[in-house]
């Protein structure tokens, strides 16, 4: 994923001619690596997104919706108490850098004007954000806080002066030319995409490789060719913001001249960076939060699965129990040929057509009829233990596709999401119950299934987890309106708000049960789907489990694009 130094550019042009200049009307810290800044500006209110994940640094405008802590943390307060009802009047990138600033005009506590900086460094694991008095390069507080212990080179801590990161000793392409970039490389050492990443200030080897591409690892003036190309796209601002999808999905706002696979186009920056990380840090967040879940549900599942492997063996065992029953009569038959003491005997089997003979094992140490009464109770209890093992047998696979479900549920689940499934864990005695605390929860609390929109306006309802699937289909929806599920496969219920929907709005709601099941990255999944009055829940059934009838199936191949359309 290559937010890199052109990508940064690109952001920052756009929101230049975007909000500024623009108010600093609310400022929120949803989690331990995320800003969210309401700006007004230009008659408009617009969401400003600032992130330090390790993984999924970057800076944009949103769209996407946040759960704010309700009490915030403290550089929020930080930045609330120095920034609430500033002007934001400028904002540029460092060079060719991932550093970018934010210059904002705001009142001291005497009322006089002043200047500070919000300072954004995307350095992957090393991100960080930095608000700075700006007409005494003192720092006021950072997101992380760095002493020297932790960097020789530079402490990031209140009071401290700042400093920017020690440089690489690389080219910025805005302001060399091409000759000047071919003199660092060395064409004899091969790795050309490598030479020009460590020769070029925020060219990453995604960029890179498409540079060698497009010069056909020509001459040197085809590698000045590329060059002056992609530095008159960059000065010019001339981006086509994109999103790859080639066995795995990547973005970049340098058209890339030779890519064959799937791609989704926008028109700005900002749109494309929000589709493309929306959800990615919240799923980050949830599976380090859900960890312990998933390995209780695998556990579980793995248990039973074991547990399952020993009741079949003993089934198969049990289907010879008419065989001992055939050897207790027929040792009754001839319980004059046998003696105490005697280790078998051979007799004439009655029950076969031949009359052949039959040898029959005894033990020695028991009478005659007592080697038969032996042989009668073995068939007994194996014809007791056929009957009670299937029934086990049927409950294990019951808790095997309780738990894949579950599994489902938690790989495309919120954090509130996963709270309610493991609230659903306690009820059901899988996990301990917590302890009462003071504050109850609401028990009037309704589960809130995800909402999206159809093309057509019509309202789809998605549950995420077993509560909101029960809650959805057995209370929420009405009789005639449409539930949908994917066929034999762990997944969601889907209500579509409308009992004759189109087919369209039909192939929407299919497409959203397929992508939140277990299929998700299949393609051809069987979605069935009927009216909310064909479907039941057995008495005693797990939470979200149902049966249905009078239903129809659609085969559709789950769309990314689609779903954050309808969302």
């Amino acid at each position: 994923m290559p937010f890199d130094g052109i990508v940064t550019h690109a952001v920052t042009e756009e929101l230049k001619n975007e909000m500024i200049p623009g108010k600093i009307t609310k400022i929120y810290q949803p989690t331990d690596s995320e800003l969210l800044f309401t700006i007004r500006s230009k008659g408009k209110n617009m969401t400003l997104l600032l992130s330090i994940h390790p993984t999924y640094a970057r800076f944009h405008l949103t769209n996407d919706s946040f759960a704010n802590p309700k009490e915030p943390p403290m550089f929020c307060m930080v930045l609330r108490k120095h920034l609430s009802g500033a002007i934001i009047e400028n904002i540029e990138q460092y060079g060719m850098e991932r550093i970018v600033q934010l210059t904002i005009k705001t009142r001291n506590e005497i009322g006089d004007l002043t200047s500070k900086a919000l300072i954004i460094e995307l350095m992957g694991k090393h991100s960080n954000i930095t608000l700075v008095d700006d007409e005494e390069n003192q720092i006021i507080d950072s997101f992380k806080h760095i002493s020297m212990s932790q960097n020789r080179h530079r402490t990031l801590l209140p009071g401290h002066l700042y400093q920017l990161p020690p440089e690489q000793n690389k080219l910025n392409a805005l302001t060399i030319d091409s000759e000047q970039f071919i003199k660092r490389l060395d064409f004899n050492a091969g790795k050309l995409n490598n030479q020009i990443v460590q020769s070029l200030v925020g060219f990453s080897p995604f960029i890179a490789r498409e540079m060698v591409q497009r010069a056909e690892l020509g001459s040197i003036e085809a590698y000045q060719k590329v060059f002056d190309e992609i530095q008159k796209q960059i000065v010019q601002s001339n981006f086509r913001p994109t999103i790859y999808n080639d066995k795995k999905e990547d973005f970049h706002v340098i058209p890339l001249a030779n890519f064959t696979g799937d791609q989704i186009h926008f028109s700005t920056t900002n749109q494309m960076l929000d589709q493309f990380y929306s959800g990615k840090a919240e799923r980050d967040r949830v599976k380090q939060q859900a960890k312990d879940l998933y390995r209780f549900l695998k556990n579980e599942k793995e248990k039973n699965r074991r547990k399952l492997k020993k009741h079949e063996q003993t089934v198969k065992k049990a289907r010879n129990k008419d065989h001992y029953q055939k050897l207790g009569e027929l040792l009754t038959a001839h319980l004059h040929l046998i003696s105490t003491g005697d280790q078998s005997v051979t007799v004439t089997d009655y029950y076969d057509p031949e009359q052949k003979e039959l040898t029959i094992e005894l033990n020695p140490n028991k009478t005659p009829s007592e080697n038969a009464q032996s042989y009668y109770k073995t068939y007994q209890k194996l014809k007791k233990s056929e009957r009670i093992v299937t029934i086990e047998i049927e409950k294990t696979k019951d808790e095997i596709a309780y738990m894949e479900q579950l599994q489902q549920q938690v790989e495309s689940a919120s954090s509130s999401d996963i709270e309610e499934i493991r609230d659903e864990l306690r009820e059901e005695g899988y996990l301990k119950k917590q302890p009462k605390k003071k504050k109850k929860r609401n028990k009037a609390e309704k589960p809130v299934p995800e909402q999206y929109t159809a093309s057509d306006g019509t309202v789809i309802l998605v549950g995420k987890n077993n509560k909101q699937n029960e809650y959805l289909t057995m209370k929420l929806a009405a009789r005639d309106e449409i539930w949908l599920h994917t066929k034999d496969i762990p997944g969601s219920h889907v209500i579509i708000r409308d009992k004759q929907p189109s087919d369209e709005t039909l192939m929407e709601a299919a497409q959203l049960a397929a992508y939140f099941s277990k299929s998700r990255q299949s393609s051809s999944v069987p979605v069935d789907y009927t009216k909310v009055r064909h479907v039941k829940k057995p008495n005693g059934a797990k939470p979200g489990y149902v049966t249905y009838e009078n239903q129809k199936t659609l085969f559709v191949t789950p769309s990314d694009s689609l779903i954050q359309k309808l969302k």
